[in-house]
Parts: C-alpha cells; sequence; structure tokens
C-alpha cells in the first residue's frame, strides 16, 4: 500500500573462533564447557559446524560476526523503505503508472513476509551461514537486476526476487544470534538487533531521499538499488570469515503442505490490502479478503495435525504454547505496524502537504532515530533492574511522544516546521527504542536452540505481516482523509489512532512474563 505519484502522494517506507575461521580439534571441550550443565555441543572442527543440542547455546559470534549478521539484517528493511521515496522518478523515467509502483513495492513485501518461515526452517536444516551466505548473494545480485531493469515489468520481476532473498537471509540473522550466544552476550546482541531494525527503518526513508537526490553518476531512482551491491559484497567476505556455521541437532523435512498454506493466507490478506487502493478495489480483493479466514483455518488444522501425529508442522503448534513468544508476538503486531504506518503518513504529510523535499523530510526522523538507538542500547540494563516492565513504559512515553506531535500539527499546520517536530520525535523515539529490542528478547527466551530458525522466522514473519499492515492500513485512512479534507487534520487524526495503538501495546505488556532469560 503506498501512494502514487499519479494521486499527487509520495509514499514513506560448529566450531569456530571469533575469527570465524574453523577451530581445531582440542578447542571442542571449550565449547562444551561453555554450553549450559548437563549438556553438550556436537562440533565439527574441520568443518566448523555447531549442531544445535537442546537447551545449550555455543557462544561463538565475535564482535566481527555480529556486525555482519546485523548488517544482513538491516539490509531487507531498508530496502522495503528506501524504494519509496524514489517512486516518483521510476514513475517518470519508465512510464510506470500507479499500479505499477504498487506492484514494484508489494513484489517485494509479499515473497519477502511469505517465505520467511520456509527460511528458517532451511536455515535449521542446510545450516544457517550457508543460507545466509546464499542470500545475501542473491540480494546482491536481484539488488543489481533491480537498478539495471530496462522497464517496469522487469523492476516488478526482480524486485520478487529480492523479497525472496530477503527471506532466505533474514531468519538466519536472529537464530544465529540465539544458537551461537549466551547469557549477557546474547541480550546485547538481541537489543543490538532491535536497535538494527528502527534504524533500519527510519534510516531507509532518510538514504533514499539522499540517493535521489545526490543522482550520483545520473543514475537517479537507480542508485537506491545499486547501492546494495558493494554492501553485499563486503557481506558475504565477512560473513565467510566471521559467522559460525550453526543448524539444527535434528533437522526435519519442510513441511510443504503448511508452507504453500501459509503462503496462501498471508497472500489473501496482504496482496488485496496492498494493492486494492491503487487498483479501485476490484472483485478479487473482497473474494481475497473473505477467503483468508478460511485458508488460515486450513493451516492451523493442518499444523495442529501433523503436531500430533509426529510430524514436523512448519509453524510447531507446541512452540505457540511459550507464554513469553505467543504473548511477545501479540505485542508485535500493534507495535510494527504503529511503527511502519508512522513513517508512511509522517512522510507524506512532509512532502505532499508542506512541500518538502525527501532529504528535508527524512530529517524530521533523525530525533526519533537518535533516540530510538540510545534507547535500545540502555535496554540491557533497565530490563535487569526492572524486567520487562520497561516495555509499558516504553509504550506510554511513544503514545506521549504521538501526543505531542499530534498536538503541534493540529495547531501549526500549515506553518509546521521540522524544527517544532524534534520534542515528540524524541519522545516517542525513546519509547519504541524500550519495546521493540526488549520484544525481540522476550519472544525468542523460551526458543530452544534446536528450533532457533523456525523462531525466528515466525518472528520477522508477524513483524513483516505487521509493518505490511501498517502502511496498508493506516496509509489507506490517512490518504482518504487528506483527499476529503485537509491535510493537517487528516495527520492529527492518524496519529491519534495510532497513540490509541501504543495505549492498548501498554496494556497487553502487562501480561508478559516479569523476568526474561
Amino acid at each position: 500500500m503506498t501512494s502514487t505519484p499519479a494521486s499527487g502522494r509520495t509514499p514513506a517506507p560448529g566450531g569456530a573462533s571469533a575469527s570465524g575461521r574453523p577451530s581445531a580439534p582440542a578447542a571442542a571441550p571449550a565449547r562444551r564447557g561453555a554450553s549450559s550443565p548437563g549438556a553438550s555441543a556436537t562440533t565439527t572442527a574441520a568443518a566448523g559446524t555447531t549442531t544445535d543440542p537442546p537447551g545449550a547455546a555455543a557462544s561463538a559470534l565475535g564482535t566481527p560476526g555480529l556486525f555482519t549478521v546485523l548488517l544482513g539484517a538491516a539490509l531487507p528493511l531498508i530496502d522495503f523503505f528506501i524504494v519509496n521515496v524514489a517512486l516518483p522518478s521510476i514513475d517518470h523515467d519508465l512510464a510506470a503508472g500507479p499500479v505499477m509502483l504498487e506492484l514494484v513495492v508489494a513484489g517485494y513485501g509479499l515473497p519477502y513476509a511469505v517465505l520467511l518461515v520456509l527460511g528458517g526452517r532451511l536455515g535449521d536444516l542446510f545450516g544457517r551461514r550457508r543460507l545466509f551466505l546464499s542470500g545475501m548473494a542473491a540480494f546482491g545480485l536481484t539488488s543489481l537486476a533491480c537498478g539495471l531493469a530496462p522497464d517496469a515489468w522487469s523492476l516488478v520481476g526482480a524486485r520478487v526476487a529480492q523479497g525472496a532473498a530477503a527471506a532466505l537471509m533474514l531468519p538466519q540473522v536472529l537464530a544465529t544470534i540465539h544458537a551461537a550466544t549466551e547469557g549477557p552476550r546474547r541480550a546485547k546482541a538481541l537489543s543490538l538487533y532491535g536497535a538494527t531494525a528502527g534504524l533500519s527503518m527510519a534510516g531507509g526513508q532518510i538514504l533514499g531521499g539522499v540517493l535521489v537526490a545526490a543522482d550520483l553518476a545520473g543514475s537517479g531512482w537507480r542508485a537506491v538499488f545499486l547501492v546494495n551491491v558493494p554492501i553485499a559484497a563486503v557481506g558475504l567476505l565477512l560473513a565467510a570469515r566471521t559467522v559460525p556455521e550453526t543448524r539444527s541437532e535434528r533437522p526435519a523435512p519442510v513441511d510443504v503442505a503448511g508452507t504453500l498454506l501459509l503462503a496462501a493466507a498471508l497472500l489473501t490478506l496482504l496482496a488485496p490490502l496492498t494493492e486494492g487502493r491503487a487498483a479501485g478495489w476490484p472483485l478479487w480483493t473482497w473474494v481475497a479478503l473473505g477467503a483468508f479466514p478460511l485458508v488460515a483455518a486450513g493451516f492451523w488444522r493442518v499444523e495442529r495435525r501433523l503436531d500430533r501425529t509426529g510430524g514436523t508442522p512448519l509453524v510447531p503448534p507446541s512452540l505457540l504454547r511459550l507464554t513469553s513468544l505467543r504473548r511477545g508476538l501479540v505485542l508485535v503486531l500493534p507495535l510494527s505496524a504503529g511503527f511502519s504506518g508512522f513513517m508512511f503518513v509522517i512522510a507524506v504529510s512532509l512532502q505532499q502537504g508542506l512541500g518538502l523535499g525527501a532529504v528535508a523530510s527524512g530529517l524530521a526522523l533523525v530525533p526519533m532515530a537518535v533516540a530510538f538507538f540510545a534507547a535500545s542500547l540502555a535496554g540491557p540494563r533497565l530490563i535487569r533492574r526492572w524486567g520487562t516492565r520497561v516495555v509499558p513504559v516504553g509504550a506510554l512515553l511513544q503514545a506521549a511522544g504521538l501526543g505531542l506531535i499530534a498536538v503541534t500539527a493540529g495547531r501549526s499546520w500549515p506553518d509546521l516546521s521540522v524544527a517544532a517536530l524534534i520534542p515528540g520525535m524524541a519522545v516517542a523515539g525513546v519509547g519504541q527504542g524500550l519495546q521493540l529490542p526488549v520484544l525481540f528478547r522476550v519472544v525468542l527466551s523460551e526458543v530452544p536452540p534446536e528450533r532457533a530458525g523456525v523462531g525466528s522466522g515466525v518472528m520477522v514473519t508477524t513483524q513483516q505481516a505487521a509493518i505490511t499492515l501498517g502502511v496498508a492500513t493506516l496509509g489507506s485512512l490517512f490518504l482518504s482523509l487528506s483527499a476529503s479534507g485537509p491535510t493537517g487534520t487528516a495527520l492529527t487524526v492518524t496519529l491519534l489512532i495510532q497513540l490509541a495503538m501504543a495505549l492498548l501495546t501498554a496494556v497487553l505488556a502487562l501480561r508478559l512474563p516479569r523476568s526474561v532469560s
């Protein structure tokens, strides 16, 4: 769900040493000693591979390796938002039109969301570093194809492939962190992952505006894709040397029926919501939305039957019986949806409502990004002292920040300045930074290492689906209100709805387990 130039709106959007080299055989006992009592890690020193035994985590991910996997986490999220500020230029150069521009965005987001759980399962099965390297290489190649696309349909096809590559790479990040770190090291890594996720969503729009405005070597909009190529190349070199190989001790075959049904369920929900407005809500959108609950129910029945008969479902129902995972996922939905919807709405308001350029509107998000990062880094210390009560406090701060922005916009529009938004942006950023990284840690806190891939796949699928839903629903509401009234009023109303979502998150957060392992 994006706005289009046609409507006059621009959318917003094994054993390995710390260096990653295989350990010598004599190092294997040290690896076992590092794991939790009563469990041992199975290490193949020659291959640098660690299998995940129940209840154990091998401390094998050093600082360079952590940086590398976080780079892999940033690329897909940045690319979801970076393209939105380039859509007017794409429309001008390729004569794309509103529907094709919607496909440029949805063509990436849909396969990305649909294939994330499968990507996590494949990492458990074949090795997470192997899948991370494959996904990174494919992401670089598909980004090159996007940057060189000669026409709109070629760009859409390359975006679909790029989304699939992202789904192969991203689940391996959290799975590797979960399987190759433990204790305070894991807590710090998960906080940095949360900080990376938040900064990537805000930074994507900032970077996109800078690249399009810079028009490097006359590349225009193509630079937002071509910039990924050298980054992916560096990521490949680093990953080969610094990321340890891990996989499930008892890898299970892929649940084909579950994979197809989950894909169908997500498509019937996300496709009509992202494409419906631009296409004029044709009959197929309503048929798809009507089919969604039926397909989702069929998926759940298949997964439960497979679990009862001793099979290995794509999303094991037993995994959702973990209290921390289940309640954490419930909170990820409104938080991620509100975050993505906010960035879309504020960017359209500043660019189309106030006539600011892409760079200026992106700079308005800098106070939020800085505050988010600072709060994320403070998260581990705060959670040691206050437990998960940090999350409802963060939600209340986010609500206060959104309220400040809404009041400022309502009073000052159309003379609203970027400087006037700084207090609200900063407060909202602190609130978001106290929630997202902590929730990632809560969701995965009880997931056994041998299920790290599927656990991280479920979480990032929930997050990505919520991001898409947030842009689709809150964006559609804002665009409808702004089409029939002042943009300032539309912005204020949408912000107040997001404030209500933050308050709902605060209430739901009270049900989280008090402490996190």
